[in-house]
Formats: C-alpha cells, sequence, structure tokens
C-alpha cells in the first residue's frame, strides 16, 4: 500500500509518457493480489480498481502514442506479463470499466501486419489473451476475433463462475458448520467477501455468491455484510439490473432499512395513483407483495413497516386510499402468518407491542369467527373500552397532566382500529338495520373511527351530528309512499356537501350509512335504488359509493350471513347496476361540457 502512495499521487500530475517504475509498481500490485485468494486480497482488488481504471486508461494513450509494438514493449518491457496477470484477475475482468480498458490494449498492441518476431509472438500471445475476454453478448469482440480467425469463448465468464461458486461454497459450509449462537463464527471473511461483490452485483454470474451471502443464517452476526455492498446491490434490484432469489430479497430487507423502506413507499405510491381501484384490485395488488411474507417470517420487519404506515397516517389521518390500504395489509398479514408452520410463528402480540392488549385480541378477531348473533355485544364492548381510553385522555388534557402520553395511546388505539376495520363495516352494517333499540355504543364507535381527535372539532358534536344523520335515514328508508319528499332528499344531500368552517360527519361517514341502508333495509329495492341514485347523483360521489358497495360485497363473501343472503346480494347487484349506468352516463357528459369549455 505504502509503494502505491506515490504512484497515486503522480497519476494525479498530467504527464506525456509513463515510465517503468509505474508499471513495475502496478505490477507487483497485480502479482500480489494474483498469490492468494483471501478476503483482504478481493477487499483491495475491489478498492482500487478505480484507480486501476485510471492507470490503464493512460497506458492505453501511451499505447496509441507509440509508433509500434516492438518499440512499446521497448518501453515498458513488463507490459505482457502486467496486462496477461489482469487477464487472469476474475475481479478485474467482471468489472466492465477494466476489461473494456484491457480489451482496447491489447487491441492497441495487435500488429496488423508484424514486421518482426517479437510483434507476430506478441499477436499470438494477444490472440489467446482475447478469447478470454470475449463473450457472445460483446458485439465488438465478436466482430475482432472474426477478424482475426479466433472462435468466441467466454473463458472469463467461466474463470468468474467458478469464483463465485468456490467462495459461494465457502460461505454455505462455514456458516452451516455453526454449533451454537454463542459460538464464534468461522465465516470471517463474510465481510470482506462481500465487498469485493461491490463491483460484480450487475454481473448475472455473480447473483449465486449475491444469494448466498443474503441468505446467511442469521446468526452469523459477528460477520455483517458490509453496506456497502448492501447498498449496491439495493439499487442494482431496483433498476431491475439485479434478478434475486424470493428469500434473497427478503433478507435484503432484513438487512437493509433503506431498502426496506424504499418496497413500502413504493407500495403506497401504487395506492395513490390507482385511488380509483377496487377494494379487491388493492387486495390483489397487496398479496402479491412479498412484504407480507417478509413481515410473516421477521417480526422486526412488521415493526419497520407498521411504523411507517403509522407515521403516514398521522400526516393523512382522513386519506381513505391509506386507511384501506392498512386495513387490507393487515387482513392479508394475518392470513399469512395463519399459515405458517406452528414452530415459526411468534405470538401477535409481539407484532403489535405499542396496542393495548386488552384491545388486541378482539380486534384481530375476525366477524366470522364469532356468531352474528354476538356481534353487538361485541362492538359494544369494544366501544365502551375505547370509550375509556378518550375519557382519560380528556381528563388529562383538563388538569394538564401528561397529556401526551394519553394522547398517543389514544391513537395507537384508533390505529389499531384503523388496521381491523372490519369491525366498523360490521357496526355499518349493525346501523343499517337496527330499528329503535340503543345504537349509542355502535354511533359513538362509528363516529371515532371517523374522528378520531378533536383537531378541528369537538368529538362530542360530532357524535351529535353522526345521530341526527343516522335518525334521518331511518326515517326516509321508512317511507313507502313514492315519490319521496324532496326536503328529506335535500336534506341528505346537503349533509353529504358540508360548508366550509363549519362541523359536521365526514361524508364518507354518512355513505357508508346510506349504502347499507340501502342494501339492508327494508325498504323496496326500486326504492332504495332511487334514493342512492339521487342523493350520489346529486352529491357527484358515485364512484365512492361504488367502492363502499365493493367492499360490502367482498366481505360478505368472506363471512357468514345467515340470514337474508340472497336478498342481500342480489340488492348489491342491482345498486352496482345503477351505480354503474350511471357511471357510463356522467362520461359523455363530462366529455361535452369539458369540449365547450375549450
Amino acid at each position: 500500500m505504502s509503494q502505491l502512495q506515490p504512484l497515486i499521487q503522480r497519476q494525479q500530475m498530467t504527464k506525456p509518457l509513463l515510465n517503468v517504475q509505474d508499471m513495475q509498481i502496478w505490477l507487483d500490485k497485480v502479482v500480489a493480489w494474483g498469490q492468494t485468494d483471501s478476503p483482504d486480497t478481493q477487499k483491495d482488488t475491489s478498492l482500487h480498481l478505480k484507480k486501476l481504471s485510471s492507470y490503464l486508461r493512460e497506458l492505453l494513450t501511451h499505447i496509441n502514442n507509440t509508433s509500434s509494438t516492438s518499440e512499446t514493449m521497448k518501453t515498458l518491457p513488463s507490459i505482457g506479463q502486467f496486462l496477461g496477470r489482469l487477464c487472469w484477475n476474475p475481479y478485474v475482468t467482471a468489472d466492465d470499466t477494466s476489461r473494456s480498458l484491457l480489451f482496447q490494449c491489447l487491441w492497441g498492441l495487435f500488429s496488423e501486419h508484424p514486421t518482426n518476431a517479437v510483434e507476430r509472438k506478441a499477436n499470438q500471445w494477444i490472440r489467446k489473451v482475447l478469447c478470454q475476454l470475449t463473450t457472445e453478448e460483446d458485439v465488438v469482440a465478436q466482430a475482432l476475433m472474426k477478424s482475426m480467425g479466433i472462435p468466441p469463448e467466454e473463458y472469463h465468464v467461466k474463470v468468474l463462475k467458478k469464483m463465485v461458486a468456490s467462495l459461494q461454497e465457502k460461505i454455505v459450509t462455514n456458516c452451516n458448520s455453526l454449533i451454537s449462537i454463542n459460538q464464534r463464527c468461522s465465516c470471517d471473511s463474510v465481510r470482506a467477501t462481500s465487498e469485493a461483490c461491490v463491483p460484480l452485483v450487475a454481473c448475472p454470474e455473480a447473483a449465486p455468491l449475491i444469494d448466498a451471502l443474503l441468505q446467511r443464517p442469521v446468526n452469523c452476526v459477528r460477520a455483517p455484510l458490509s453496506q456497502e455492498f448492501l447498498d449496491a446491490v439495493s439499487s442494482a434490484y431496483s433498476s431491475q439490473d439485479l434478478s434475486l432469489e424470493e428469500q434473497s430479497v427478503l433478507s435484503l430487507w432484513y438487512h437493509s432499512l433503506p431498502s426496506l423502506e424504499k418496497a413500502v413507499l413504493n407500495l403506497l405510491e401504487s395506492v395513490f395513483t390507482n385511488s380509483g381501484s377496487t377494494p379487491q384490485k388493492m387486495e390483489e395488488q397487496v398479496a402479491q407483495s412479498l412484504l407480507l411474507k417478509a413481515c410473516a417470517q421477521h417480526c422486526s420487519i412488521f415493526l419497520v413497516v407498521n411504523d411507517i404506515f403509522r407515521n403516514f397516517l398521522k400526516q393523512v389521518e382522513a386519506n381513505e386510499c391509506v386507511k384501506s390500504l392498512i386495513q387490507t395489509f393487515t387482513s392479508c398479514f394475518l392470513r399469512e402468518v395463519a399459515l405458517m408452520q406452528p414452530q415459526k410463528c411468534v405470538p401477535l402480540k409481539s407484532f403489535f407491542p405499542q396496542s393495548s392488549q386488552s384491545l388486541l385480541v378482539p380486534l384481530l378477531t375476525l366477524p366470522s369467527d364469532i356468531p352474528q348473533e354476538a356481534w353487538r355485544h361485541h362492538l359494544n364492548w369494544l366501544s365502551g373500552s375505547l370509550q375509556r381510553v378518550t375519557e382519560e385522555e380528556e381528563e388529562a388534557d383538563g388538569d394538564g397532566s401528561g397529556s401526551t402520553r394519553r394522547q398517543h395511546k389514544v391513537f395507537e388505539a384508533w390505529f389499531l382500529l384503523v388496521q381491523c376495520a372490519h369491525w366498523i363495516q360490521v357496526t355499518v352494517q349493525l346501523l343499517g338495520t337496527s330499528g329503535c333499540e340503543d345504537c349509542g355504543p355502535l354511533l359513538w364507535l362509528l363516529t371515532f373511527y371517523h374522528h378520531p381527535t378533536n383537531r378541528g372539532h369537538n368529538r362530542a358534536l360530532q357524535l351529535v351530528h353522526v345521530k341526527e344523520v343516522w335518525d334521518h335515514l331511518r326515517s326516509l328508508f321508512s317511507i313507502s309512499a313514492h315519490p319521496f319528499p324532496v326536503d328529506y332528499l335535500q336534506s341528505l344531500v346537503t349533509m353529504l356537501s358540508p360548508q366550509p368552517q363549519q362541523p359536521s360527519a365526514s361524508p364518507l361517514l354518512i355513505l357508508s350509512l346510506l349504502v347499507n341502508f340501502a342494501v339492508f333495509s327494508q325498504q323496496s329495492l326500486s326504492g332504495s335504488t332511487r334514493i342512492l341514485q339521487t342523493v350520489v347523483d346529486r352529491t357527484g360521489l358515485v364512484d365512492e359509493a361504488a367502492r363502499i358497495l365493493s367492499s360490502l360485497e367482498r366481505r360478505l363473501n368472506e363471512g357468514r350471513l345467515s340470514e337474508g343472503t340472497n336478498r342481500v346480494h342480489l340488492r348489491i347487484k342491482e345498486l352496482q347496476k345503477a351505480l354503474k349506468h350511471m357511471h357510463a352516463e356522467q362520461k359523455p357528459a363530462e366529455k361535452q361540457a369539458h369540449t365547450q369549455t375549450l
């Protein structure tokens, strides 16, 4: 290393010719690289590749400025040995830049019309070495080999594959030889090997070695992968320059937090860019994500993913697309965990350490796992438990003690409710079928889901608005006379079109109640269809109503609905047809309006 320092300093200055001393210093370095295949050698080769490329550029300039090969070999007698040793170094030839410069240097030394024995012997040697640098994908090399009468061979690829296989076997063997987690890992070369792999991450031949490094057992904690390697692999995988096995991708996320964060943000971005997608399509998209399997296998990955969702939701509290994604992801995740072998399962409370343990199991329990007649009792208990949490927050706000901690507790309770929003869907369903019995707990639970904090609104006042909406819908859907009173429908339209600076219930809350009344009430199908069509047409909420219907249909298909199943599904189908017809009619009108505006 001390010998190279003067050389590096000299290379920073412009000089017309190379000298023998420069060549000798680099030759000594290359000879040392070839004497052992130790981790230190691999690391040293990787660290000096850029400086080597810089020197090869100067060497190429020197060759091109010299009159003949004989003259070049007089001034640099060791050039053949230097280039030859580089050609047999798989770490150098695997690097595109270094291999290209080597190729050009050899071509510059080749004499088309040799005039002496030295040049003829050099040509023979160059033909042999060029075979090693040639691949079928290298179009320029193929043309040159053809003109020289040399058959293309993938010599350097074979050497690289052999080297990769050897390192791969060494890593797997050493890691598997561990008896216990306390035993020192004999694979101390892991970090050095990962560093040496950095220039190779885009080489298909190196993929098995990269997979072996990433899939090392977790008990190899004494030999962590280098951050440079993880960053290079993450970048190559993101840009699709590297193909990894499924388990390797999961391991990459486990070892590299930036890579995992990027995968989660990509999923969030896809939801925003496809905001018009149906709940079924969103579930299909989430189910195809490897993040589910990664979260099920590694609790730490789930905690990171959940924390990203948590922080994102704090910023976009009312964004229904994000809330729907969180619920869908949690639901798919729980199914993935259920498929795992019992001995590999982690207790569910480990995945939700910030959630109230008393609320965790009741919320994670699916409605299909509870008899339908017990739903109301279950929801009343959930509502009462959540009310107590919010009351504690309000008391803390009143006396100024521990308000931040209480607010965090309320948020965590609400976040868990968002993750388990299947119970909110059941709540709305029951409110759409309920009579005059006390529905206060259900209304409070629905209000808390849509208005979890007192920021910008008073929770008690919101509950009053929601109760008014529910009473209004019960009255509207109990009317048997047709046509319906205009003032009833107009009042509902006004509720769905809140005025700025005026506190009112969430439009989506009202729309959810409206759709569930249309599906579950005893109002005739024609009457329910007319009410829904009129309201959503005047408010422009056709797409939103269609998504609520689609989500409701999907949940009913998965759960238990013993009473009136055929009737409910028939009403959903007819309501969907009506909304689809409205949507089709709106498109030409929008197009015509756009044309007139232009």
